[in-house]
């Protein structure tokens, strides 16, 4: 077995040097996953992973190996765990903390309980509530769930909050907890651990363990069995613990320690850059990074500078993200300001009203959620934000298609869920200068709730500091001029059908050329009705194309505000459809759903 986890390890990081993903987390449990699959009879049994970014050992050992290579790729295998994918897959599992419900469920389905259930889930995934929610509903249960915390004391960045010091404070701990691991199997063996006495001598031990160590077990007091913490790089214990463990009855958690990027040295070394590092030299562990200074930045690298910029300026500015301080480039302003700025761990609807609370009070948060993650925030914003109109900036990155990560990551939903919820505005910005003057603008006086939305990637400017103005709320623009055909769009996108409407300038025709004008909403909430009624007074015929779902977004909006205002242009709407969209490049998917160029080019002459 140790012999395999070599071989394991050297074909992830090998693999993944030519063909980018997760690495660090799979990296970290490969120990793991080859011993539970040693001790446990997958499919039969199940094995719930947490997040899934830690699964690519898992995939390899369960028949993916040799289309491994295919991996997030456009048809090959999908970024996370999928049951549509392997039936070893038990679950979905591209979000966070859902990992202990789902592996409950499974266990109170199975009533015969000839099923084992593991749910294995990290400790930066333990930040969040659903975890919690979980774990009180196991410890009132009946059920024989295992839990494997997989504590390596981080999530993407480093792992924060008052559980991370608890986990750690646990490994005090270690001698009373392999008493107690050989006194529980003896007891079982012999046929004294029935049910009524189990529970009678778990509350007695945690009694007794609290009174020598002066620390109660949070995972103890709510009658769930801990053991550990034990080293999960020792395959060879970890197959003995699972062993012991897999017969006993009531609800259990195993505490594991583990290295993410175990085995790898440049991984090891800096864990947060290795979390998904791109290609790489496999020898050398250099990074191929795009170098190229005449590329554009990201969005969320002019996202980070800007915020840091206007927090100079305004001292009521705070910064708030779950989890995500690198992935958002919020970890610029943390820098320079680690006092005004808040990692919440994975804990979107906290970060919601944590910053609701604090802007309650005067304060002026950015609160940074991915598009797909803010999904589980949707309760917060309307309760705690949006109903107080309170001052909150939510700035929901890698907004519209994701590329690779795929459906759990897509930020598909925001402006149709967003759309009905009132006193919020939501805007869309078209380039990184459009970006740069919405967030100033929504940090003057009395904006109340506002919604910034942008993609994962880069922008189209290279030149990309611009004068900090206001933008007007609720107010479009018209880039080009045109009298057959009007394009109305929303955010990035927009600049690909400015492109496409020149190349359809270029056409050679034997009439005059098609006269296409282009309008950027800017805002989907409020509409700007005096752009919205020159524009059905004076076209017969409209596009509305917007990166995001089709049914119920910036499309759906216009063609409600025409139809109430008495206009009866045609109007196509182009869109994301309404299926899951699966993994690719950008590029590809865009292609699929019929929002690249050439098909933005050709719904417009068609129409």
């Amino acid at each position: 077995m140790p012999q395999l986890c070599q071989e394991l390890r050297e074909d992830i990081v090998k693999e993944l040097s030519v063909n980018p993903g997760h690495l660090a987390s799979s990296l970290g449990v490969v120990e793991l996953t080859v011993a539970l699959h040693y001790v446990y009879n997958t499919p039969e049994d199940r094995i719930v992973w947490d997040v899934g970014h830690q699964a690519y050992g898992h995939k390899i050992l369960t028949g993916r190996r040799e289309r491994f290579c295919t991996n997030r790729k456009l048809g090959g295998l999908r970024p996370f765990p999928s049951p549509e994918e392997s039936e070893y897959d038990t679950f979905m599992c591209g979000h966070a903390s859902n990992s202990i419900s789902a592996a409950l469920g499974m266990a109170v389905a199975d009533k015969d309980r000839h099923r084992q259930v593991v749910a294995v889930i990290g400790d930066g995934a333990m930040s969040g509530g659903l975890a919690y929610e979980g774990l009180n509903n196991v410890s009132s249960s009946d059920n024989d769930i295992l839990i494997i915390l997989n504590d390596n004391n981080m999530s993407i960045d480093r792992a924060v909050g008052g559980m991370q010091e608890y986990l750690l404070s646990l490994s005090t701990n270690e001698t009373y907890n392999a008493l107690r691991f050989r006194a529980s199997r003896w007891l079982h063996k012999v046929g004294l651990m029935e049910d009524d006495r189990r529970r009678g001598l778990i509350r007695l031990t945690n009694a007794v363990k609290s009174a020598i160590s002066h620390q109660q077990n949070v995972f103890e007091g709510m009658d769930i069995r801990y053991f550990g913490p034990f080293n999960g790089h020792n395959v060879k214990e970890l197959v003995r613990i699972l062993r012991q463990l897999k017969g006993m009855k009531g609800p259990k958690l195993l505490h594991l320690h583990t290295q993410k990027g175990h085995g790898y040295a440049p991984a090891e070394k800096d864990v947060t850059v290795w979390h998904a590092p791109g290609k790489f030299d496999l020898e050398t562990g250099e990074r191929l990074v795009d170098k190229d200074k005449n590329t554009p930045p990201r969005f969320q690298d002019v996202f980070g500078e800007t915020l840091l910029e206007l927090a100079r300026q305004n001292p009521k500015i705070v910064g708030v993200t779950p989890a995500m301080p690198t992935g958002c480039s919020m970890n610029i302003m943390m820098k320079e300001m680690p006092e005004r700025t808040f990692d919440v761990g994975i804990a979107e609807g906290h970060a919601v009203t944590f910053s609701g609370g604090m802007a309650k009070e005067g304060l002026l948060p950015f609160c940074n959620i991915y598009s797909a993650f803010a999904q589980r925030a949707y309760d917060n914003i309307i309760h705690d934000v949006a109903i107080l109109r309170l001052n909150v900036v939510l700035c929901l990155d890698r907004a519209g298609l994701v590329g690779e990560d795929g459906p759990t990551h897509h930020g598909a939903f925001d402006m149709a869920a967003l759309r009905p919820i009132p006193h919020l505005t939501i805007a869309s910005p078209m380039d990184e200068h459009e970006l740069r003057r919405l967030m100033y603008t929504a940090q003057l006086p009395n904006k109340g709730p506002f919604v910034i939305r942008y993609p994962r990637g880069r922008g189209s400017l290279v030149d990309w500091h611009c004068p900090l103005e206001e933008i007007p709320v609720g107010k479009g623009r018209c880039l080009r001029e045109g009298s057959d055909v009007a394009v109305i769009t929303i955010g990035p996108i927009g600049t690909q059908v400015a492109q496409a409407i020149e190349e359809i300038s270029q056409l050679p025709t034997s009439n005059s050329p098609l006269s296409v004008a282009h309008y950027d909403l800017r805002f989907l909430k409020p509409l700007d009705e005096e752009l919205l009624t020159t524009i059905g007074r004076r076209f017969q015929k409209i596009v509305t194309i917007e990166d995001g779902v089709r049914n119920g977004g910036m499309g759906s909006a216009v063609l409600e505000w025409m139809s109430e205002h008495g206009f009866t242009p045609v109007i196509r709407r182009l869109g994301l459809p309404d299926e899951f969209v699966e993994h690719g490049t950008v590029a590809q998917l865009q292609a699929i759903v019929g929002i690249d160029k050439e098909s933005i080019k050709r719904a417009i002459l068609e129409l």
